[in-house]
């Protein structure tokens, strides 16, 4: 039986037809390959985490703060519990005020005996030299006294004058023997005065030596104060940075630990593409290179972005590379920084494409797919 052959012209026209679809294929439907010197990768935008804490214990009182809130940084995310704090606060100002009144009036003190203390000196040195004075003129008349007796006495004993001026010019001698007497101790009183007036040099020191106690003590009771005050400052929970609340990790009423982590923030302005890129590229790939990250969201507004950091060390891979069809398999994490995030319009979670440029003069372009 003679099989139906199909023409020649008919199998040459169909092959022309297979050819012409390929080539239509080829250059108008096939996704043309990036031009030489761009890298494309893709991967989620991630951001810096801050783990917001508490640095003392306490009640939580108040928590404004809710997971997905934008905050700006130095916001209140929640407070604590300041009723203690509080009244130590109180107990401190007293304190201090107790301390600074008691300083005063001891400096008032210091002042008065610094103004005092030499003229309470210069005047008992002035007494001192005066009952000097008056004793040596009344030792210098108590002995001429003492002499005119003598000679009234001898006198009086062959007659020459009368007993009775004998016994005027001895009572004269007495009565100056006990001026003099008196001199003396007024003398004595003097010295004793001038001495406890010298005495004042340490009283002014005693008086120099309590001020600078009671300012030590003062410093002290402001050192308590601020320390009041800082720890009601840090019962106040404040945003460190502009971000997003991710996790929040307590609730209002619940007891926290210092240092027990309640909120975790993504800061806006620290975004990064987290990518991989396979070890074939890797090699290409260095920090400072630029990049550009495209989103769905944003199709014609692409992020400008810089290499930042590069694994040293490749993932889901063996830790030894024997042979060249698993050295095809090695990825590498490579993080590309957001040079800026205008109106905040990245955010973390956010799935996007990005191509990397390698070479200077490789021309820009979308990623391809």
């Amino acid at each position: 039986m003679k099989k139906n052959i199909p023409p020649v012209w008919l199998v040459s026209g169909l092959t022309v037809l297979a050819l012409l679809a390929v080539a239509g294929w080829w250059f108008w439907l096939r996704t043309p390959p990036l031009p030489e010197g761009l890298i494309q990768v893709n991967g989620r935008i991630e951001g810096d985490h801050y783990a917001v804490a508490g640095k003392v214990p306490g009640k939580v009182a108040d928590l404004p703060a809710r997971e997905g809130d934008s905050v700006k940084k130095g916001e209140v995310l929640a407070r604590l519990d300041d009723a203690q704090v509080r009244a130590r606060l109180d107990q401190a100002r007293q304190a201090v005020s107790a301390m600074e009144a008691q300083l005063k009036a001891a400096q008032t003190a210091l002042a008065v005996a610094r103004k005092d203390l030499p003229l309470a000196i210069q005047t008992a040195e002035a007494h001192l030299a005066h009952a000097r004075a008056q004793l040596a003129s009344a030792r210098s008349s108590a002995e001429q006294a003492a002499r005119d007796a003598e000679r009234f006495r001898r006198l009086a004993e062959v007659g020459t004058v009368d007993r009775h001026r004998y016994e005027q010019m001895a009572l004269a001698a007495e009565v100056a023997a006990n001026q003099a007497h008196s001199a003396e101790e007024a003398v004595r009183v003097a010295e004793r005065q001038l001495a406890q007036a010298r005495l004042g040099d340490e009283r002014l020191r005693a008086k120099e030596d309590e001020v600078k106690a009671l300012a030590a003590q003062l410093d002290q009771a402001r050192a308590a104060l601020k320390e009041a005050e800082s720890v009601l400052a840090d019962l106040t929970i404040v945003a460190p940075a502009d971000g997003i609340i991710t996790q929040r990790l307590v609730n209002a009423g619940e007891v926290v630990a210092a240092g027990a982590p309640l909120f975790d923030i993504v800061d806006l302005d620290r975004l990064y593409l987290k990518v991989y890129v396979p070890g074939k590229e890797i090699g290409k790939v260095r920090l400072g290179l630029p990049a550009r990250i495209h989103t769905d969201a944003f199709p014609d507004q692409p992020f400008a972005a810089t290499v930042r950091y590069i694994a040293s060390q490749a993932q889901f891979t063996p830790k030894e590379v024997q042979t060249p069809d698993e050295r095809v398999k090695l990825v590498y994490e490579v993080r590309l920084y957001l040079d800026a995030n205008p109106e905040h319009r990245a955010t973390p979670g956010l799935p996007a494409d990005a191509v990397i440029r390698w070479q200077e003069d490789a021309p820009w372009a979308k990623p391809r797919w």
